[in-house]
């Protein structure tokens, strides 16, 4: 194998690298007609750019290596933004109105925000200042803000005042995102003071959902929120591996797809439902 350093590269290689760091994700198919070369050159230097843990593998292409640090904001919020949507209405089909929940830092739950804009009387408690602006001209929902310092990075709200604003509540629901999910069902994220706050979230609410897109699984991150079995229902846009799906059978967590249908009728009770977990 070449040496790790990106002076190594090829300059076809250093652009594709450059690509993945501004987009978060890029494309085989893509790359070739960008640069005029066959698929197999670029998997070729794909494969190169994995080796040396620059960019991990994803089905189709390959997404920006993180194993200590999450993606820029801009570079998260483009990726896999249609299925966020497909998530995010799924999710909101489980939250009936009047209910209260909190909603934590994340792209996947900016979604959500956006996909609750039309509920009634709904009370929301975060620690992200984008669903703050995305909820705040929502007539029918009430919005309460975590305090403490914001990150000028993605608008997250983390440290000691936060934990204690979300610890004062006890919520029908959470909806929560992560960085990053193992197959055991662990939920990874990057930053304790975040999961600090997610771990408090999960604490108080009655009935916790994960938002995440497939993609989650081809990530790694470093510090654990959670396990599956702290949730009653988990959103994919798509099947994930069996031994995630096999935990959250054996925890009874619930087991959605955003390519379901979901039922006409809200299901105001997930704990209910989650006896069976989708097949």
């Amino acid at each position: 194998m070449s040496g790790p350093f990106p002076d190594a590269l090829s300059d076809r290689q250093q652009a594709i690298l450059a690509l993945a760091r501004g987009a978060g994700r890029v494309g085989v198919e893509e790359l070739a007609g960008r640069f005029g070369v066959s698929p197999q050159t670029i998997r070729k230097d794909l494969n190169t750019l994995c080796d040396r843990r620059l960019l991990a593998r994803q089905h189709g292409g390959a997404i920006l290596s993180s194993g200590t640090e999450n993606l820029a904001y801009a570079a998260r919020r483009a990726l896999a933004h249609e299925e966020k949507r497909r998530i995010a209405a799924r999710c909101a089909a489980l939250i009936p109105d009047g209910s209260s929940l909190f909603i934590n830092i994340g792209t996947t739950t900016e979604e959500v925000a956006r996909a609750l804009a039309n509920h009634r009387d709904l009370l929301v408690v975060t620690n992200n200042i984008h669903v703050v602006g995305i909820l705040l001209p929502a007539e029918g929902v009430e919005v309460v803000v975590a305090g403490g310092p914001v990150r000028r990075a993605d608008g997250g709200i983390v440290g000691e005042a936060t934990v204690d604003l979300v610890s004062q509540f006890k919520l029908d629901f959470a909806v929560i995102g992560a960085s990053a999910l193992d197959e055991d069902g662990s939920l990874l994220d990057f930053d304790y003071r975040e999961v600090r706050v997610a771990r408090a979230i999960l604490a108080n609410a009655r009935q916790a959902v994960l938002v995440a897109d497939a993609g989650k699984f081809d990530r790694s991150a470093p510090v654990r929120i959670g396990h599956v079995a702290q949730l009653q229902a988990v959103v994919l846009d798509r099947r994930p591996p069996a031994r995630f799906a096999e935990a959250c059978r054996a925890a009874g967590t619930r087991l959605l797809l955003a390519e379901e249908t979901p039922p006409e009728s809200t299901e105001s009770d997930i704990g209910a439902a989650a006896a069976g977990t989708a097949a």
